[in-house]
């Protein structure tokens, strides 16, 4: 006998629904397993056998084929096993097919048959609801992230057993609610706030302007000085996260299975800070089947490196992608994979190996060769296309012992925000958010400089021989400035001249 149920797997970031047909006829037992299913998907007939067989079901020994469609695409996900076994009860007369098809199912079984959460509820649902199913039926664990998705019924059994009994219309199961995730007791959350930073007022100020316009930052300084704290609060002056933005979010934390168990929609801006010896594939995503990498999973958020230089070379240079497209393509035999990467890329490094070079109270142990090849582990390509060079001074004690209240983040951001609403102003038509997207054509029209502004640009540009992309990343920090200054129409010769001065006030030598 044949039927047929819908399971669905994960394909980048997005759901890819799976037709699951299967056909239970007479002949030499066979349980077989087609449709380019990975090894996983192929373990899957002995966990749902005995599944079945743990929940007090029988299946009668027959010739099982099971068909995975569209089957030229590698399945990938343990997911894939309930609507395989809803489909072989269908097959040999336990359930109603017609039933069966009015359903997604979503889940991992155990041996006892007991229903496991999966990675990749969200994109999912969301490809679902776009393919007009109503009603999914997923683990418990993943009942708040399935609900995130309006338009669908959303069931969560905790057994086979239990699913059946629903499908065969013997008991009543309401659809999930919302699930509450309680805190520890006591638990206190600490958010690290711009008032604790004593000093380092000029970076500070470059942050805030990175924040606004969405520009990578390099921070150059000797060791202590504060670079790491300085990027960790980068996070909390950027704009809340709006619901699209949440949505994207959740979608690649879901794919990564770097959702908390039983969590619901991602509320907060991404932070992620690998180490320096992570390989290329962590940094940008790769695998056998594509998964998401930093860069990726700081979408809408703030990919830190600290010690730029000791990061592995290739995976340095494959930054250049995603920092001008804002998204990363990786292929590979079974196919070719887009990501999203559209982040803020902090960057700390100390100027020299010993990393007291330029400092007036220690002595540099580095020869002049020494500093010039550690400086050469950075490409001229790469520093680039990173908008904002300063140094980050080491704070001097009346800085550090002084009673003086700092401005917050809370403060700082609301200008952030005031100045994000005006690029979206001037830039939604293109489907853009902030100054760092703009395109050189978008330059051109949309930047407007004063005629002393236009002098003071040319004289850096033909003194200090800059590139194309140089001269566009100048322009578009001073757009910025002069959005935080109010949103004035034109580009002023002191916002060009704040902008080179981000951009020069530490520079390297390749």
């Amino acid at each position: 006998m044949y039927a047929r149920t819908f399971g669905a797997a994960t394909q980048g970031v997005d759901g890819l629904i799976i037709s699951v047909e299967v056909d239970s006829a007479n002949g030499m037992p066979a349980f077989d397993i087609v449709g380019l299913p990975s090894t996983a998907v192929r373990e899957s007939k002995e966990r749902v056998r005995t599944a079945i067989k743990n929940s007090g079901l029988r299946l009668r020994s027959e010739k099982i084929t099971i068909n995975l469609a569209p089957a030229d695409v590698k399945k990938d996900s343990a997911g894939l096993d309930l609507p395989i076994a809803v489909g072989l009860l269908a097959s040999q007369g336990r359930l109603r097919p017609s039933v069966c098809e009015e359903f997604l199912f979503v889940a991992e079984l155990s041996l006892e048959g007991v229903l496991r959460s999966v990675k990749g509820v969200l994109p999912i649902a969301l490809t679902a609801r776009a393919k007009d199913f109503k009603k999914i039926i997923v683990a418990p664990e993943n009942v708040n992230e399935a609900l995130l998705v309006d338009g669908l019924e959303v069931y969560a059994p905790k057994s086979l057993i239990e699913l059946v009994d629903f499908l065969d219309g013997e008991t009543e199961l309401e659809p999930a609610k919302p699930v509450p995730v309680d805190e520890p007791e006591g638990f206190v959350e600490l958010v690290d706030d711009f008032a604790d930073v004593q000093g380092q007022f000029m970076a500070k100020r470059a942050l805030e302007i990175a924040a606004a316009g969405g520009h990578n930052v390099l921070m150059v300084g000797v060791p202590g000085s504060g670079k790491t704290m300085l990027a960790k609060r980068m996070s909390s002056i950027l704009p809340e996260l709006t619901r699209e933005e949440a949505l994207e979010v959740t979608k690649i934390y879901s794919v990564a299975g770097k959702l908390p168990q039983g969590s619901g929609l991602v509320t907060k801006r991404p932070f992620q800070n690998p180490n320096h010896d992570a390989s290329t594939a962590a940094i940008i995503g790769g695998g056998t089947i594509p998964v998401p990498g930093q860069v990726t999973l700081a979408h809408h958020g703030v990919l830190f490196l600290d010690e730029l230089p000791e990061f592995k070379k290739n995976a340095l240079e494959a930054l250049r992608e995603p920092l001008e497209e804002r998204q990363i393509t990786i292929s590979r035999v079974n196919g070719t994979l887009t990501f999203p990467s559209s982040m803020i890329l902090i960057c700390a490094m100390n100027p020299c190996p010993c990393g007291w070079y330029g400092d007036n109270d220690h002595t540099c142990r580095c020869s002049d060769m020494e500093i010039k090849r550690y400086m050469r582990r950075l490409s001229g390509p790469l520093l680039d296309r990173i908008d904002i060079h300063i140094r980050v001074p080491r704070v001097k004690y009346d800085e550090l012992s002084s009673k003086r209240r700092n401005e917050s983040s809370a403060v700082i951001r609301q200008r952030v925000s005031d100045a994000r609403q005006i690029q979206t102003r001037r830039l939604e038509k293109y489907h853009m958010f902030c100054n760092a997207q703009m395109t050189h054509a978008l330059i051109q029209k949309l930047c407007v400089l004063e005629p002393e502004a236009e002098d003071l640009l040319k004289a850096v540009f033909e003194t200090k021989k800059l590139s194309a992309r140089s001269y566009d990343r100048i322009i578009k920090v001073g757009r910025t400035i002069a959005d935080l200054a109010g949103g004035s129409e034109f580009i002023s010769a002191e916002h060009v001249a704040e902008a080179v001065k981000l951009r020069s006030d530490f520079e390297i030598e390749n």
